[in-house]
């Protein structure tokens, strides 16, 4: 049974947890009933890693943070933290140390006036997205709308609209984190700027605990419509070209992704081997729905669309449903590996390659996105950076453990065949254990520097652990 402290006290293995007595969360320790749940829950992926913490704390409040910490300090415990348990490795699972569950921080209040709000890092994008809309408002939430704010802003946040409004991160204008000294600090441009640069970017070896973000809120666009292509895989390079085609003119306001994979469209078979498609999405946003129709010329206009396979021409959808519209393409129970891959290289050099690859996934429900990515705003000193002009997502999708290894094999095969066209990676999705080089490629060869300098500073004693 999971231990609960409250704050009159309370004993877990006697006078040893005197440091908590003030939590009113709860804590499970490695070997006792219940840990083996705890530890499996923190993960959403099924695929859990085998990696054992010693002790799980769920914190109840803020206050509840600065005591796990200063308990881990005293244990020489190293810290994880996780907010939402969405990352695809499980990077909050440590062997060894103490997993801070943030996953009852989940409020969030708005300032109308200033057009900001306060966000715990447990709040869901999808429920953020929902509550923002009734109030005409929006943020650049992640396209997975079960995704916390936590982990994702940490990573950059390279959600919807970036041609507009950048990535999430940018939009964070302070935070409230508790330091591995266990105090707890206000930080922005004037104030700790050198923890605010890293909490924008660092990703999962941040070296602090952020309770809170005080984000920048942006108008709902009044239309937002989709559109979209499904073409046989053969037609690829065709399709490769026209995207890089109208990347060049499409608005910014225009979000253009392709999937390849097996099976795409509605009803058709995405098990077992299936006849290989290309789709190329367009997500407008706009100020009315014929700006929209103006925005999105160059896509209605593709030149070989009746030899589509199916087709979508400007639906419009909410931005909360734009939020959970990706539930079906992550159903619950499934295991599930990813990695990213920025590259220089436009969607005209990837996409023959990635066509290739997707034809032998071990799974009919693995598929690869590839991006363009749209110009954006100029963006403020941070961590993160955008470093290609085209991004690559492969995800090998599975049901049964017997097929670990093919399909995490797989995913591993799709990197090697891109990587000589790649300049970095995601931090928010790269694969950190297929390669130890994967972290520090996630940054400019001067944030990865500076991160290193500004945790001596912070953390000079390790309290927070490093990238996996």
């Amino acid at each position: 049974m999971v231990s609960r402290v409250g704050c009159r006290g309370g004993s877990e293995r006697g006078a040893a947890v005197s440091p908590a007595a003030s939590l009113e969360g709860s804590l499970v320790w490695r070997g006792e009933a219940g840990y083996e749940d705890a530890r499996a829950a923190l993960v959403w992926n099924g695929l859990k890693p085998g990696r054992f913490p010693e002790v799980i704390v769920r914190v109840a409040c803020e206050r509840d943070v600065a005591v796990a910490v200063g308990m881990a300090r005293s244990r020489g415990l190293p810290v994880s933290v996780r907010s939402g348990g969405h990352n695809w490795i499980g990077s909050s699972l440590r062997e060894g140390g103490m997993v801070v569950d943030l996953s009852r921080l989940a409020g969030w209040s708005v300032d109308a006036a200033s057009g900001t709000a306060w966000v715990q890092p447990a709040v869901r994008g999808g429920d953020l997205a929902r509550g923002l809309a009734g109030r005409g408002l929006a943020f650049p939430v992640g396209h997975c709308g079960s995704v916390a704010l936590g982990g994702y802003l940490l990573s950059g946040g390279m959600g919807w609209n970036p041609g507009v409004w950048g990535p999430a991160c940018a939009s964070v204008l302070e935070i409230e984190a508790v330091t591995a000294s266990g105090e707890t600090v206000r930080c922005g441009e004037r104030e700790n700027a050198d923890l605010f640069w890293a909490a924008r970017g660092a990703g999962p070896g941040f070296f602090a605990v952020v309770t809170r973000f005080r984000v920048r809120l942006w108008s709902l666009p009044a239309a937002i419509v989709t559109s979209r292509y499904v073409f046989a895989a053969g037609e690829a390079g065709r399709v490769a070209s026209w995207v890089e085609e109208i990347a060049a003119v499409l608005p910014a306001s225009v979000e253009l992704s392709v999937t390849v994979g097996a099976a795409s469209r509605e009803g058709a078979s995405r098990e077992g081997e299936g006849a290989g498609e290309v789709a190329v999405t367009a997500t407008c946003f706009a100020g009315s729905r014929a700006e929209a129709a103006r925005s999105l010329e160059a896509f209605r206009a593709c030149p070989f669309a009746g030899r589509s396979l199916d087709r979508q021409v400007e639906e419009p959808v909410s931005f909360a449903g734009l939020a959970q519209g990706s539930a079906g393409s992550w159903p619950q129970g499934y295991r599930y590996a990813a990695d990213t891959l920025w590259s220089r290289r436009g969607v005209a050099a990837l996409l023959p390659v990635l066509a290739r690859e997707a034809a032998v996934a071990a799974s009919g429900r693995s598929h690869i996105l590839a991006q363009p990515v749209p110009r954006m705003p100029v963006l403020p000193d941070m961590a993160f950076a955008v470093l290609g002009r085209s991004c690559v997502v492969p995800y090998a999708v599975w049901r049964d453990a017997a097929g670990d290894a093919a399909n995490v094999g797989w995913l591993r095969g799709v990197m090697r065949a891109v990587e000589p066209l790649g300049s970095g990676h995601y931090i928010a999705e790269a694969d950190l254990l297929a390669d130890a080089c994967r972290g520090r490629r996630s940054f400019t060869a001067g944030a990865w520097e500076r991160l290193a300098a500004v945790r001596r500073r912070w953390d000079p004693d390790g309290v927070f652990a490093a990238l996996l």
